[in-house]
Order: structure tokens, then sequence, then C-alpha cells
């Protein structure tokens, strides 16, 4: 399926949504690296500090990613811009894949933080391989030329890669209602972050499916089967 000019309002209001989660992971990302350059050594950050080199990264390639990132998703602009696109394409999926690399990283490498349990670690180590893959499958569908399963893999992996905000999105509600969550319930909501963000990506990709088949149906564009 060829990519379309034009933009649904359902991939408007995505594109906007997204954008504006960028928001919690760029600035939660800008604090750490403030604490990391002037701050003090806590329980909660000591394991940045003994290893600053991959929290850095990542938070550097999950901003570049966020942001830019959002812009790949509109049709018109990259119909006016298509070799902005293609130039920023591959640095854009380079961020993506240095973010899922870094996060595995410090889920696998990283002691805990005492607000972390086994269940978020699986969940960590989930949403970091599936990114991983969804930005592989990515690359291999767009050197097959097929830019319509790149564009959804690429919207799964930019999904995953900002959880961070939906995951603000419940905790603050959520605390100002029941309270601070204890360390399951820490877990559950953070993958609700996530799950939220994956099933919202194939609610999309659907919509997008089904309107092209409906453009396309003999009865909606006026031709008749002999």
């Amino acid at each position: 399926m060829a990519l379309r000019a034009k933009t649904s309002l359902s991939t408007k209001l995505a594109v906007t949504g997204l954008l504006l989660l960028c928001v919690v992971p760029v600035g939660a990302g800008l604090f750490r690296l403030y604490v990391l350059a002037f701050g003090e050594i806590t329980p909660d950050n000591a394991r940045f500090f003994a290893s600053p080199l991959p929290v850095i990264l990542h938070i550097i390639s999950v901003s570049l990613f966020g942001v830019l990132g959002a812009f790949q998703f509109v049709p018109s602009l990259r119909k006016g811009s298509v070799n902005w696109h293609r130039r920023m394409g591959p640095f854009v999926w380079s961020m993506g894949l240095l973010t899922a690399l870094t996060g595995l990283w410090m889920t696998l490498f990283y002691p805990w933080a005492p607000n972390d349990n086994w269940l978020l670690y699986l969940f960590r180590l989930f949403v970091g391989s599936w990114m991983l893959v969804a930005l592989a499958l990515a690359y291999w569908l767009v050197r097959r030329r097929d830019f319509a399963g790149h564009e959804a893999f690429m919207l799964r992996g930019y999904a995953i890669g900002m959880g961070a905000g939906t995951q603000a999105v419940i905790f603050i509600p959520f605390e100002l209602v029941f309270g601070h969550p204890d360390l399951m319930g820490r877990a559950l909501l953070m993958g609700l972050g996530w799950a939220i963000n994956a099933v919202f990506a194939e609610w999309l990709l659907w919509r997008r499916d089904r309107q092209s088949r409906l453009s396309s149906s003999p009865r909606l564009t006026g031709r008749t089967i002999a």
C-alpha cells in the first residue's frame, strides 16, 4: 500500500498525542542529566553515577527519537519533504535502535532501584526486546521497499519508546486519588502505560488498513465487476 498524502483525523490526533508525550521523557531526561552533573548520589540514582554512559546515551537517543520521529509519521509533510524524510529516516531509526539497546543494557546490568521488582524487570525486558525487533523489521521492510510495512513497525517501535509519557499520564491521577502505589502496583501501572501505547498503535494501523480497503472498494470507487 502506497503512503497517502492526506492525513486522516485519527492520524493527526495520534501524531499530536505522541508528540505531546515526548514532553515527559525529554523533561525527565534533562533533569536526570542535571542531577548527574550537579546532584548528589542517592540510593535511587547510585547506579547511574556508577556507570553514567548508558543512561546518558539513552536520554539523548530517546529524546531525539521522540521529537524527530513524530514528524516522520505525517504524510503531508512527507509528500512535500520526501528528501527530508529520507535523510532523517536513518538517523531517527538509529536513535530508536540506540534507545532500545541502552534500555535493555540498563535493565540487564544496572542494579535494581529500591522501587523496582521482578515484574517490572520482565516488563522492561519484553518491551525493550519488542522495540528492538520492531525496528529491525522496519529496516528489513524498507530495504524490500515495503513502505507500508516499514511505517507500521516504526510506529510500533515509536509507541513503545514513548511509554514513559503515557505512564506519567496514568501515575499522576492515580497518585492523586489513591496515593503512591506499592511495588506491584507501580509495576502494573508502568506495564499498563506500555500496553496502552501498543494497543493504540495497532488501532491506528487497523484504521489505516480499513480506510485503504474501503477507498479501493469497487462500490465506493464506482467500478463494477464484470
